[in-house]
């Protein structure tokens, strides 16, 4: 029986790359995200290429409509067995520096990748848990060493996504549920953040050089993740 994979927050980098890679190995895809035109898009694409996907338009960051789009993918897919959280911001949505950054310049970040892989996390771990079986996992733009004052805002809210997701990891070991966090130091091809730059490279910050890799590349690296099982976190391009 083909396995499932619900990318939210898909988008035309990561989830793509994700979504070819789980896809040719029989997967079948839940494409996650807010904009029901470009989710059709995707999916077109997917299909095209022998994939099997469908659209479940949902604002990832809404409790509600993240509740309805699972519930509605488990009445079309059956069980969700890998669910990956690929949600971003755009590049303008950073805070300039550190000293910066307020509460309000929290607000889109904490939402975006903190608030809502828990929200996803509390909606799909109870039957991961009780069929022994199952793979959450999630992204990230921070190392696990070090610091980068030029994410400023998405900074802080992205340790605190690392330290939720290790915390979880810790206690469902031994459960069957895996949990995995890639750490994504690149620009992904085909991703938005890459056009961003492309077309607005005053958005780096000066001396600052990202590494650029292709959405296959990373799918390959989620691929990895998911199939080893032997640990949680993944470093790309720091």
């Amino acid at each position: 029986m083909s396995k499932t994979i619900a990318i939210f927050g898909f988008g035309p980098g990561l989830g793509m790359g994700v979504a070819r890679r789980f896809g040719r190995e029989g997967f079948r895809v839940a494409v996650i995200g807010r904009n029901p035109d470009k989710a059709d898009r995707h999916v077109a694409d997917l299909k095209a290429e022998g994939i099997e996907a469908q659209a479940f338009p949902a604002d990832v960051t809404a409790a509600d409509q993240l509740d309805e789009a699972i519930a509605t993918i488990r009445r079309t897919f059956g069980d969700i067995d890998v669910a990956l959280h690929g949600a971003a911001a755009g590049m303008t949505d950073r805070a300039p520096s550190t000293r910066a950054v307020d509460l309000a310049a929290l607000r889109v970040p904490m939402t975006l990748k903190l608030h809502s892989p828990i929200l996803m996390t509390c909606a799909l771990l109870p039957a991961m848990l009780e069929r022994s079986s199952g793979t959450l996992l999630f992204s990230s733009g921070a190392p696990a060493q070090g610091v980068l004052p030029y994410l400023a805002n998405f900074g802080v809210a992205l340790a605190a996504q690392r330290a939720y997701v290790l915390q979880l990891a810790e206690e469902l070991h031994g459960t069957g549920v895996h949990v995995g966090l890639m750490n994504i130091g690149v620009l992904i091809g085909g991703s938005e953040a890459e056009r961003m730059v492309d077309e607005h490279p005053e958005v780096v910050p000066p001396g600052v050089s990202i590494p650029r890799m292709t959405n296959s590349e990373l799918g390959d690296h989620y691929w990895d993740l998911y199939t080893s099982r032997d640990r949680t976190e993944v470093e790309i391009g720091f």
